[in-house]
């Protein structure tokens, strides 16, 4: 029973429709707010994936983008659906949130304490990394704005470094250099973790650099990599969306 489980959740056709009300919400949300597509305050990987769409065919690329994410979603979708043979399960996707919330609610323990164990300070410094896999500069921002961009980094976050930059890593790394699956995985993990920390001191709302907040969103990174490629990407998208949003109601209690 378990490991059906497993499996049918890392499907597409649970895993991509598991993850389409956060897309939803985030995108309907941020509309209300910022009354544009890209302008406003939105999630930095969202604006960065628009951005590079609208550069290329400015409207029409964002409409480009939106078929694609839309289309190619849908898609997978169908497929998974027909090769499977069997309907849904409303079963399976409540387990799904029911897992996302149990990871969601230990993440901030786990990474904080291994960010404690490999810097050997106090324990307060894990506090300092405003959100793991949060948007940055959320001290700056109001509560309704901040959990707006807490859902899109559950969903344009993952896409960006999950799904683009672990996928096209492990991609290349299996393809072009031939290397095992394993060392490709474990490769793809720990480059888009770093890039991920990265990520989150680029742009007018991006926090200032210090090693301990750097040290813990490194490990927030590689622990949602490793969710991405053991749970798929559903699983990932929402631990990463709760988690985000119970730290923006706790900042802000």
């Amino acid at each position: 029973m378990l490991k059906d489980y497993l499996r049918r959740s890392r499907a597409p056709r649970y895993s991509i429709l598991f993850a389409l009300p956060l897309l939803v919400a985030y995108e309907g949300l941020s509309a209300l707010l910022t009354h544009s597509a890209v302008a406003g305050v939105r999630n930095g990987a969202d604006v960065l994936l628009k951005s590079l769409f609208v550069a290329l065919g400015g409207r029409d690329g964002l409409v480009a983008f939106g078929l694609l994410l839309v289309g190619g979603g849908g898609f997978l979708v169908v497929r998974d659906l027909r090769r499977s043979g069997e309907k849904l399960s409303a079963r399976v996707f409540a387990a799904m949130l029911a897992e996302s919330g149990a990871y969601a609610a230990l993440f901030g323990f786990v990474v904080g304490w291994l960010t404690t164990l490999l810097l050997e300070g106090p324990r307060r410094l894990a506090l300092q990394a405003s959100g793991g896999g949060g948007g940055g500069g959320g001290a700056a921002l109001g509560l309704h704005t901040q959990l707006v961009v807490s859902l899109g980094a559950g969903i344009y976050e993952e896409l960006l470094f999950r799904v683009v930059l672990v996928g096209g890593l492990m991609w290349v790394a299996r393809r072009l250099l031939k290397a095992r699956p394993t060392l490709a995985a474990a490769v793809a993990v720990v480059v888009s973790a770093l890039v991920f920390s990265g990520f989150h001191y680029v742009g007018a709302l991006g926090d200032g650099f210090s090693l301990a907040s750097f040290t813990f969103r490194a490990i927030a990174g590689l622990m949602f990599s490793l969710l991405y490629v053991t749970r798929g990407f559903g699983i990932t998208a929402w631990t990463h969306a709760l988690y985000d949003l119970g730290l923006s109601l706790l900042q802000a209690s």
